[in-house]
């Protein structure tokens, strides 16, 4: 839709509005350079006048891209447009997109209106920063966490507690079916998974998905402690779109799969969404098992709530909630959904192929 139709639309909807004309055009705002369109967003509702009730509207009727599809499941999420609040929805459309008032990304800042949560870790050096094809990557050594990776403002793993994340998401599937012999990793560009994966002997085959080769490359270089299975035979790496690709595996490919999806906006929108689910299904075998990566219980409730219902309808086998300690995440706490397909029952309270007593398991540890 274009700009101005849309206004017009809106201006009529709003009751008669559009005999009162304005020297500036609503922005449009596609996910990118969120300060640049906020200054001018908030000379526009100025200059309008805009009420409150109407403002969340008008934003959406001038949002597009990857910003589009973010407020479409914002909105899914929150009980419809009718139900959302302008502060809080300004709050979550900074969080997802900028980079807070003083332009630091390691700080999810909020709304100038309101006071929100920030964690910072203190920058010792920059090691890199560059832009790939998909998203802003930055390395940096920090004063107490070891090397951390940072992907569009969002930190993905430090040297000090990434130990905790790829353990829990690799072995509470793994260790819940017997002899897993095939693994699909989407999204492990970092690389860390594979050295946790290869400690099940029985693992036979593993399919690496990543959307963006400057992470692997950029893994490797800063850390090659955590990348190191790349070079492992029983690893193929597939640099393409995730969607795409899982159209073209065949039916009951895998046993397990690792679902390491980044945080649910811009390219990884349809990370979330239930047509990838009933994908990821179709591909595992009976009985198969996947775990996600489904953000913080302190945090991000009403995406929990959503992706869980999704995997309710989609997995008939069980459907879980598991979580651990992980201090640079926002709230100390990430959460995984464990899945099983219907077939041979999974009880992913009760492991029954625990890592310890795995045959050749200890050969691979770091």
């Amino acid at each position: 839709m274009e700009a101005s139709s849309a206004h017009q639309r809106y201006q009529s909807h709003m009751g008669g509005a559009s005999a009162k004309t304005s020297r500036l055009e609503c922005p449009r705002f596609d996910g990118s350079n969120f300060r640049g369109w906020w200054t001018k967003l908030e000379q526009y509702l100025e200059a309008e006048g805009t009420p409150e009730s109407n403002k969340i509207r008008m934003v959406m009727l001038n949002l597009e891209g990857r910003a589009l599809k973010w407020h479409q499941l914002y909105s899914q999420c929150n009980g419809g447009l009718q139900m959302l609040s302008w502060p809080a929805y300004m709050k979550s459309l900074q969080d997802h997109f900028g980079f807070g008032q003083f332009g630091n990304p390691m700080k999810e800042l909020v709304n100038l209106k309101q006071q929100g949560e920030a964690h910072s870790l203190k920058v010792e050096s920059i090691l890199y920063k560059a832009r790939s094809d998909y998203q802003e990557v930055f390395v940096f050594e920090s004063s107490s966490c070891g090397k951390v990776l940072v992907l569009d403002g969002i930190v993905q793993l430090t040297e000090k507690d990434v130990c905790a994340y790829w353990k829990m998401i690799t072995h509470l599937p793994l260790c819940s079916i017997p002899s897993p012999k095939t693994a699909l990793v989407v999204g492990g560009g970092d690389g860390e998974f594979l050295a946790e994966i290869s400690r099940h002997s029985s693992a036979e085959h593993i399919d690496i998905w990543g959307i963006d080769r400057m992470v692997i490359e950029v893994s490797k270089k800063f850390f090659p402690e955590l990348a190191t299975e790349f070079e492992d035979p029983r690893v193929c790496f597939h640099v393409d779109d995730a969607v795409e690709f899982l159209r073209n595996v065949p039916e009951e490919t895998y046993d397990a799969i690792i679902f390491d999806s980044s945080d649910p906006v811009g390219p990884a929108q349809e990370l979330v969404e239930k047509p990838l689910f009933d994908t990821l299904a179709r591909v595992l075998r009976p009985g198969g098992v996947l775990c996600n990566m489904v953000e913080s219980m302190w945090l991000h409730t009403h995406l929990i709530d959503h992706m869980i219902s999704i995997c309710h309808e989609i997995f008939k086998g069980s459907v879980h909630y598991a979580w651990a300690s992980v201090p640079t995440y926002p709230s100390g706490v990430i959460g995984f959904l464990i899945c099983s397909t219907e077939g041979p029952v999974v009880d992913f309270l009760n492991p029954i192929n625990p890592i310890e007593k795995l045959e050749g398991a200890h050969q691979h540890k770091k």
